[in-house]
């Protein structure tokens, strides 16, 4: 288990490999469908994304005795950004991607090209995930809704597993060409 903390730098993500855990320690931004449209149609982003992680999710989040506290924070299924992702990656220098279900093609050379990974979050788990939180920074672009706004957390050991390293090397690929190969032996 490797231990990534802020800053999140390209040294460290390169040195990251496909397989291995790592538990998150610092800020991470959600953002889903809206958001990624928006910022690669040319949106301006609320915050500074350089050398951040994006997040695919949209957390439960309510206001407890005038605190935003999160209830849940899950993975949503990562592939519905392939058109925006590697676009992203380039333009905003993003070191990580959290979410579930991999990504294709793209995402990976950009990953390889630029300096990011991806990382895969375990879905069902959104209660246990929320506790990781420990900081509700802010809520960006609220007018796309809440699951689809910007929301700024503090995170510790959020626990994720490297699918898509910043060397060319995907897991989810791997997992289908061996699927295949077995389907092959039993047809």
């Amino acid at each position: 288990m490797i231990q990534l903390a802020e800053p999140y730098t390209e040294e460290k993500i390169r040195a990251l490999k496909m397989g291995e855990i790592v538990h998150l320690t610092g800020v991470i931004y959600t953002g889903r469908d809206a958001v990624h449209k928006f910022l690669h149609d040319g949106g301006k982003p609320p915050v500074s994304l350089e050398e951040q992680i994006i997040y695919h999710c949209g957390p439960v989040v309510i206001k407890e005795k005038g605190k935003w506290v999160v209830k849940a924070a899950g993975p949503t299924t990562s592939i519905r950004e392939e058109p925006y992702q590697a676009h992203l990656i380039e333009k905003f220098k993003l070191r990580a991607v959290i979410g579930k279900g991999g990504m294709g093609g793209k995402t990976l050379e950009a990953c390889a090209k630029f300096g990011c990974v991806y990382l895969h979050a375990v879905g069902g788990a959104a209660q246990v995930l929320a506790e990781c939180v420990t900081d509700v920074l802010g809520v960006y672009l609220e007018e796309f809704g809440s699951p689809e706004a910007i929301w700024a957390f503090r995170v510790k050991d959020f626990p994720a597993v490297v699918t898509m390293d910043a060397h060319g090397h995907s897991l989810h690929a791997a997992v289908l060409e061996q699927s295949k190969e077995r389907l092959k032996q039993l047809v």
